[in-house]
């Protein structure tokens, strides 16, 4: 006989006492957990569902919530790909109780013959050494962690179990004791050595026990919630994540941090999406640090915006540039559609270089709000026209197909590499880093985005008067979007790597204040485990959309102590304004 796990080489699910979920079978079915357990006694030659003798209901039979539902999943053909186990927990005399079961099952040609269901005989069971006398589509679960059977028995166990109790008391919450992770993991070794599925029951029924279950290489996890326990153990590989890559994470002088001296330029950083949970994944999987981490001067903003409770990038991204609320899809524009000044046409008209470096298109919400004016976000084309209105002087992002028909070069010097961009004296430069949207570290971009930020500060540097740079990591929120751990984790290491760019210039130049925020958080991300020594990390998300959390805010450089406190996201622009002496 092949072992059902083994066919399947994957953790199974099992829904214990399945008959007390709100609908049996169909519930567990659906969810798709892999075996569902009945309880069955055998009374006046019937085989009823049911915990305890006493709690026997009438119309609960073997047949009416299992066989039956089983029987049309069968014909409907919802198990050609989908396996199941139907677990008969024999609570009445073994032989005469399952001499029963057979000849039920005998009424049910089309179920015992699928070759994607097997009936498990556990609780009260025959004598071992009879296995080999019941019909091929029976099996059995073998409850010692040693084999003293023939092999013609032993090819008719299908699962091996035990009680979780005689090895700890462990409730589910924080972790197994290192005394009592022993015990259950030698019980654990001694079972595999069997070939066999290995199931606790008696077990704790929660996230944390589902999780360390299958780290320990349990091969049936018990369950009263198979629908969530189906949805965490299936997403379990894709929200658990080793770093990809590292930040060399940059101590800083702190020579000027909180100062009081005068600045002349400022780099604001956004990374798109990344809320504390990002940050502190990020930390976890970097050894335990980040350049970010490193900073003093912390406060957190409001990202609400003008009409809803969360906000889109367009609002969060108008908010700081412009330093008014308005309504979600707006670039630029106040709640009315009026056109709003932003930093990057102040700060021109008071003499500043400015400049964008983006991970999305240049036409992207959180970067056209600096430099366009248009209602609505999906004004694509209108928002792509006004990058030849604008008075930036620099921009590195993705988008050039946008810009076939639109004659850029008019207005902006073009180079081909960020190699480039140092070695340019032109008064406006643009460099497009993909045709469309910018790959991300998970599709090889490498360090592109830091090696782009230190070439932007040089060049705007080079001008010999002061500027302004708007640095976005865009795709922490789309691996958010996606509930993609792994993404948003390597992206904001990444981030990290242009926040050190920014560092140390500041701390060489002494002139510079850097602030590094979000425009909102994605996901509702949680860190829920993990290990800082391996770099890994396992993420939990509550939606596929922006939160309304608040977002930390860092600074860095001479009055870094002004973004300190809790306050709305259009403060930032209030603060920048003030800090440089320049009114609105």
């Amino acid at each position: 006989m092949i072992s059902f796990a083994q066919k399947e080489n994957q953790v199974l699910i099992h829904s214990h006492n399945d008959y007390l979920q709100n609908v049996s079978f169909w519930n567990a079915f659906s969810s798709g957990a892999n075996i569902v357990e009945a309880d069955v006694w055998l009374k006046n030659n019937e085989l009823y569902i049911a915990h305890t003798e006493n709690e026997i209901l009438e119309n609960n039979t073997l047949q009416s919530l299992y066989l039956n539902p089983l029987q049309q999943a069968v014909q409907n053909k919802q198990l050609s790909t989908s396996r199941l186990i139907v677990m008969v927990d024999v609570k009445s005399h073994a032989e005469k109780t399952l001499k029963k079961v057979i000849s039920v099952l005998k009424k049910y040609p089309e179920v015992i013959a699928h070759n994607n269901v097997e009936f498990l005989i556990s609780g009260n069971r025959p004598k071992a050494n009879t296995y080999h006398t019941y019909p091929e589509y029976i099996s059995f679960d073998h409850q010692e962690l040693s084999n003293t059977l023939d092999n013609k028995d032993w090819e008719k166990v299908a699962m091996v179990s035990t009680s979780f109790k005689k090895y700890t008391e462990w409730n589910g919450k924080g972790r197994l004791t290192h005394n009592d992770f022993a015990k259950v993991n030698a019980a654990i070794v001694a079972a595999k050595k069997l070939n066999k599925p290995f199931r606790f029951w008696a077990t704790p029924d929660s996230k944390t026990a589902w999780r360390a279950f299958v780290e320990m290489g349990v091969d049936v996890v018990n369950t009263d919630m198979p629908n969530k326990c189906v949805t965490y153990v299936k997403t379990l590989k894709n929200r658990t994540t080793t770093a990809l890559i590292t930040s060399n994470v940059y101590k800083p002088t702190y020579a000027l941090d909180g100062s009081k001296k005068p600045i002349k330029n400022v780099i604001l950083m956004i990374g798109d999406g990344m809320g504390l949970s990002q940050i502190t994944a990020a930390v976890l999987a970097n050894n335990g640090s980040l350049t970010l981490t490193q900073l003093k001067s912390i406060g957190l903003i409001k990202t609400q915006s003008a009409d809803d409770l969360i906000t889109d990038s367009a609002a969060a991204g108008t908010a700081l540039a412009t330093g008014q609320k308005t309504n979600n899809r707006a670039i630029g524009t106040d709640i009315n559609g009026k056109p709003l000044p932003t930093l990057v046409d102040i700060l021109a008209k008071s003499n500043f270089s400015t400049g964008i470096i983006t991970t999305d298109q240049i036409t992207g919400a959180t970067p056209s709000s600096f430099y366009a004016k248009q209602k609505d976000r999906g004004e694509t084309q209108k928002i792509a026209e006004d990058l030849l209105k604008t008075e930036l002087h620099f921009f590195a992002a993705g988008g050039a197909n946008l810009y076939k028909k639109i004659p850029l070069k008019s207005k902006y010097i073009m180079v081909d590499e960020t190699s480039e961009i140092n070695k340019s004296t032109a008064d406006k430069l643009g460099v497009f880093l993909a045709d469309g949207g910018v790959p991300s570290i998970k599709t090889d971009r490498g360090n592109l985005l830091a090696a782009t930020t230190k070439e932007a500060i040089s060049f705007l540097h080079k001008k010999d008067k002061p500027f302004f740079l708007m640095v976005e990591a865009a795709q922490i929120d789309s691996f958010g979007h996606y509930n993609d751990t792994e993404g948003v984790v390597a992206e904001t290491i990444d981030f990290d790597r242009a926040i050190t760019e920014a560092i140390k210039f500041a701390d060489k130049n002494g002139e510079t204040l850097v602030i590094i925020t979000a425009d909102h958080e994605t996901g509702g991300l949680s860190v829920s485990n993990g290990s800082v020594a391996e770099h890994e990390i396992e993420g939990g998300f509550v939606t596929h959309d922006h939160t309304g959390v608040m977002v930390p805010i860092f600074a860095y450089g001479p009055q870094s102590y002004n973004f300190s406190g809790v306050y709305e996201n259009t403060e930032v622009f209030s603060k920048i304004l003030k800090i440089l002496d320049i009114e609105k």
